[in-house]
């Protein structure tokens, strides 16, 4: 049995990775993965960091920034990589029913904006329902809070998204930033950013960890920033954490997540189990739960309608996933079937 070594633990190794090596694995070492490139990886070891190729049957399509694996030093060779025990993913390709790894053992998401024409609450749902889904905590992060005369309603409209969700309002640029997140950065933990370019995620990031990313100011049209973040990386925090840099992601479908919305709209999912109809769709229908809350003023009809949104979004992304992989499937099995045993001479 592979025993932990000396320094594993401070790169987020629990007992959730500990639990999945074997007898056969007495000879791997585990590593943490830093960058994933076209044909390679770069892993963390306790030792180092080390070039990985990777097994036949492994493509680096499989291996997220963040990933715990088992490799071989001396062969600079990826083995196997462990389950995860946390992973945030997006659906992209519904042609293939594929989607796109974004990090993985995540503890803490930060999900950043501004205070100012980039705060907009359907957006930032959809990063919770992101953020739920994976079994991430997630945290608001509002940045410019020093550029705006009351940030203290834009800190109260997002801890309206969600229950006990933690909000915090800063100056990106402040001297004592790090201090703000120093609850979710501590040794063994990791933690990422998402939202729109510009919004200081970068900043954040080289104040948490000492580096000095580029960064751009905001354009004067539209509040936002041009993005800079280029390739998904993990970085050793001052605080003794791991941070995963992310790209800005502009566009996010939301796909095969319906328990990560419930929990962004609980008021509104508990209620739906009370309605007279299972497949109440909340409109008209008799017996509505849901919109009896909204006519006591006890549900924000926006926040509703954006729920249905959501909902409609998320069934149709995910019946077209549902289709393209059976697809995929049929193809498979046609083609193994269409193979012609070799015939003896």
């Amino acid at each position: 049995m592979v025993t932990a070594l000396t320094g594993l633990d401070a790169l987020g190794w629990h007992a959730f990775q500990q639990s999945q090596l074997g007898p056969d694995d007495a000879d791997l070492t585990p590593a943490r993965i830093a960058n994933v490139h076209r044909d390679r990886v770069v892993g963390l070891t306790a030792d180092g960091s080390i070039d990985l190729t990777l097994d036949p049957g492994l493509t680096t399509a499989v291996v997220a920034v963040g990933d715990f694996v088992l490799c071989a030093p001396a062969q600079y060779r990826l083995i196997r990589v462990l389950d995860r025990q946390t992973e945030l993913s997006r659906g992209t390709e519904y042609h293939t029913g594929d989607k796109q790894l974004i990090a993985a053992n995540l503890d803490t998401l930060f999900i950043t904006t501004s205070c100012n024409a980039d705060f907009n609450p359907a957006r930032l749902e959809r990063y919770l329902a992101l953020a739920h889904d994976a079994g991430v905590r997630p945290v608001i992060v509002l940045t410019k809070a020093d550029q705006t005369d009351d940030p203290a309603g834009f800190a109260d409209q997002a801890r309206a998204l969600g229950r006990d969700l933690a909000v915090l309002a800063v100056n990106a640029k402040a001297p004592d930033l790090p201090v703000h997140f120093a609850p979710w950065c501590g040794p063994g933990q990791t933690i990422a950013f998402a939202g729109t370019s510009g919004v200081g995620k970068t900043t954040i990031a080289n104040a948490l960890t000492g580096g000095n990313a580029a960064t751009r100011d905001i354009r004067d049209d539209d509040a936002r920033g041009r993005h800079t973040t280029t390739g998904r990386s993990l970085h050793r925090m001052l605080a003794g954490g791991w941070l995963i840099d992310t790209p800005g992601m502009r566009g996010l479908g939301l796909a095969e997540v319906g328990f990560g919305i419930d929990a962004t709209f609980p008021e509104i999912s508990d209620l739906a189990a009370h309605c007279k109809f299972r497949d109440c769709a909340h409109e008209r229908e008799p017996g509505c739960a849901v919109q009896a809350a909204v006519a006591a003023g006890a549900i924000d009809p926006d926040r509703l309608a954006r729920f249905k949104k959501l909902k409609s979004e998320n069934t149709q992304a995910t019946e077209a996933i549902a289709l393209a992989r059976d697809k995929v499937r049929k193809q498979g099995r046609t083609a193994k079937g269409s193979k012609k045993p070799r015939q003896k001479s």
